[in-house]
């Protein structure tokens, strides 16, 4: 069993940075890959950025590359979204993810467990 907890949600204005932290509570957390997801208002829900289990690896949509970064501390049992150079586009409610299967298998279907979401806000 894992619990996310997302944090850092906030209002800020375009190309302002913001950092987001999803907590785990749980022995296996780095058993787990991650991802971080976001659904916008009225729109399907969309990946943003996976990382492997001991982080090694990371990947990101297109619409993120460059601009936000994805990592994790599994001592902590955390995982953090450093996102920089903020687009109105980017306004979402922002969900952590964790799963144990192949980790090419980043649908949001295939996601073991869940956070609740933290509001990500950006005026242009």
């Amino acid at each position: 069993q894992v619990q996310l907890v997302e944090s850092g949600g906030g209002l800020v204005q375009a190309g302002d940075s913001l950092r987001l932290s999803c907590a785990a509570s749980g022995r296996s957390f780095s058993s787990y890959a991650m991802a971080w997801f976001r659904q916008a208002p009225g729109k399907e829900r969309e990946f943003v950025a996976r990382i492997t289990w001991i982080g090694g690896s990371t990947y990101y949509a297109d619409s993120v590359k460059g601009r936000f970064t994805v990592a994790r501390d599994n001592a902590k049992n955390t995982l953090s979204l450093q996102m920089n150079s903020l687009k109105p586009e980017d306004t979402a409610v922002y969900y952590c993810a964790a799963w144990k299967g192949d980790f090419r298998d980043y649908a949001a279907e295939n996601m073991d467990y869940w956070g609740k979401g933290t509001l990500v806000t950006v005026s242009s």
